[in-house]
């Protein structure tokens, strides 16, 4: 496993009471709600994004390409085997917004920072069921019909 492997899953690592009880969503916010409140909001989404941003842009050349891009698809294929796989949902939403694809907004093959940091409202706004602004607990599980 390589630094930004480990750093990533470090990053990404859950523990308290929430994931143990297998409510979804909750690695996901335990990961990614920087005051703990329960709530995933824009703010707190860009500063962890730019941290993930910064481990997986191996050469330090302000863009993850397409190979770096492998890195970082497989380090986070690994983050939801160990949730459980790629599920329903916000969490599938969630991984679809960390995709070359959806972060390459000027379709060139690799993403700046700018790109990755500006794509966060939209990221955002994919896992938030409710329309509320933030992705909580409630936002995660089945789509509804």
């Amino acid at each position: 496993m390589n630094l930004a492997s480990l750093t990533l899953a470090a990053l990404l690592a859950a523990s308290p009471a929430l994931a143990q009880q297998g409510q979804p969503g909750a690695h996901f916010i335990e990961s990614w709600d920087g005051d703990m409140d329960g709530a995933v909001t824009v703010a707190e989404a860009t500063a962890r994004r730019g941290d993930v941003f910064f481990m997986f842009d191996a050469n330090e050349d302000g863009l993850i390409d397409a190979g770096e891009y492998v890195a970082f698809d497989e380090t986070r294929a690994r983050d939801m085997e160990g949730q459980g796989g790629h599920g329903q949902g916000a969490m599938r939403r969630a991984d679809e917004g960390m995709t070359l694809l959806f972060n390459d907004v000027d379709a060139d093959g690799a993403v700046s920072r700018e790109e990755f940091l500006g794509q966060v409202p939209a990221w955002i706004a994919l896992m938030d069921r409710d329309g509320d602004g933030v992705v909580t607990t409630a936002d995660f599980g089945p789509d509804r019909g």
